[in-house]
């Protein structure tokens, strides 16, 4: 832990080999692509193989609780709950239209080499550069 708070990268790079080494092992164990949007759509819709969905979902959120945790990261404002809602329904919506989310097409899709994941990349982080832009 002592490396991680005195290296400002250690935690993001840690995070980043721990997401890419768990969509690998959904992709070589189940042979399933780790799009969170997809997996959390088909866990709340779907009937038929959803105890891996389930369990992936409840391991992000444990995950995420767990290094929390252990990494006590700072704390940011709380945002008011109809906005965190409106928020939440406008990534829905824009999951539906991009056919996916940035962990389906940023790291699966850029790790299969897919055109069509490159494009949907770049476009979210253009559209997320001119949204911070704009804020600022």
């Amino acid at each position: 832990m002592q490396l991680l708070s005195s290296l400002p990268w250690a935690a993001p790079l840690l995070g980043g080999i721990l997401i890419g080494l768990a969509s690998w092992l959904l992709l070589a164990s189940l042979g399933k692509v780790a799009g969170i949007s997809g997996i959390a759509s088909s866990a709340l819709t779907s009937k038929e193989e959803g105890a891996w969905r389930w369990a992936f979902l409840i391991g992000l959120i444990v995950g995420g609780v767990l290094f929390a945790a252990w990494l006590s990261p700072p704390v940011i404002a709380q945002r008011p709950l109809p906005l965190l809602i409106i928020a939440g329904l406008l990534v829905g919506v824009g999951t539906v239209l991009g056919s996916g989310c940035t962990s389906g097409h940023g790291v699966c899709g850029l790790g299969r080499r897919s055109l069509r994941s490159l494009v949907a990349t770049c476009v979210f982080m253009a559209t997320g550069m001119l949204v911070v832009f704009a804020m600022k």
